[in-house]
Parts: structure tokens; C-alpha cells; sequence
């Protein structure tokens, strides 16, 4: 494949994780993989590419919630709406800070290291917002925050799976941040 321009190669990465993350939420009705996506990015692309990602497949996920799942457009659901796209700038924010803290560990440590920052970033701005939206019994139940934990860090696996494939296959990897000094 011929080289790509940093900013065409961080387009071709927003837009391949966005319909990856596109077809989960189709797959799991509307399960976006938020801390999945945000640990990924934290690792492989620049934070504003990050941020464009996690931007770009929250609108997605609402096209799906609301056009093709056809959600209620009531006070309660828009509200929800804007949480999870809080959340989902949250756990990215979230990833990206915790890796001078990883150093210059192996990508899995990296990887698991982002995840678990995301993750915890995401639920406890859902937490916030669940007290004022109510559902806070529902959206912290141990057995479901168990499951979420377990579902996103497989979708991660996936995803990076497919990264080192595209990767591999000659796709050029996204532009990174500079090392950490």
C-alpha cells in the first residue's frame, strides 16, 4: 500500500475503528464498546485522533440507538445520550493519562493498563450521571459491571487483533504521540 499522509493514515484508522466499534453496536444492540476503543486509541493513535474516534462512534452509536433501534427521543434517553458521549470522552481522557505510567512496558501491559483507567473512567462517569438520571441500581450492579469489564477487554483483544492484521497486511499504523521521556 502506498504510504499514506499522517493525517490520511489517522482518517483511515478513526474510520476502520468506528465502523469495527459500528458493528459491535449493531451486534450487541447498542453496546458500544467505549473503554475498548478508548484503551486502543490511548496506545496507537494521537490523543486528538483518539478524541475524533470516540467522538465519531458515539454519534454512530446514537444513529443506531435512535434511527435504527429506534429509541423514544425522551428527556430521559437524550439524557443518556449525552452521558455516554461524556463517558466516552471521559475514558479516553482517562487512558491517555495513565500511560506515563506504564512507561515503556510491553503494549499489553499498555493495553491493560489504558483499559483499566478507561474503564474505570467511563463506569464512574456513568455513575454520576445515573444518580441524576436515575438507574443507578441498574447501571452498577455488580454482576452487569462484571460483565461490561469482561465484554469490553475481550472486544479489546478483537480489536487489536485486528489492528496487527491490518497492520501486517501492509495498512500503515496511525500516527502515535511522541515517547513518553
Amino acid at each position: 500500500m502506498a504510504a499514506l499522509s499522517d493525517r490520511r493514515a489517522s482518517a483511515l484508522w478513526i474510520s476502520l475503528f468506528t465502523a469495527a466499534s459500528t458493528a459491535t453496536t449493531l451486534a450487541l444492540a447498542c453496546a458500544t464498546p467505549f473503554p475498548a476503543l478508548a484503551a486502543l486509541a490511548a496506545v496507537h493513535m494521537r490523543r486528538r485522533d483518539g478524541m475524533a474516534l470516540m467522538l465519531l462512534a458515539w454519534a454512530m452509536s446514537q444513529f443506531v440507538g435512535f434511527v435504527l433501534l429506534g429509541y423514544p427521543r425522551d428527556g430521559s434517553t437524550l439524557g443518556w445520550a449525552a452521558a455516554l458521549g461524556t463517558a466516552a470522552v471521559g475514558s479516553a481522557l482517562a487512558g491517555t493519562a495513565a500511560l506515563p505510567a506504564a512507561g515503556y512496558r510491553s503494549n499489553a501491559a499498555r493495553l491493560g493498563l489504558a483499559y483499566a483507567a478507561s474503564f474505570t473512567a467511563f463506569k464512574g462517569i456513568i455513575l454520576f450521571w445515573a444518580l441524576a438520571l436515575g438507574g443507578l441500581h441498574s447501571a452498577m450492579a455488580p454482576a452487569l459491571l462484571a460483565e461490561q469489564f469482561v465484554r469490553n477487554g475481550a472486544i479489546l483483544i478483537g480489536l487489536y487483533f485486528l489492528y496487527r492484521l491490518l497492520v501486517a497486511a501492509g495498512v500503515p499504523a496511525p500516527p502515535q504521540a511522541a515517547a513518553i521521556a
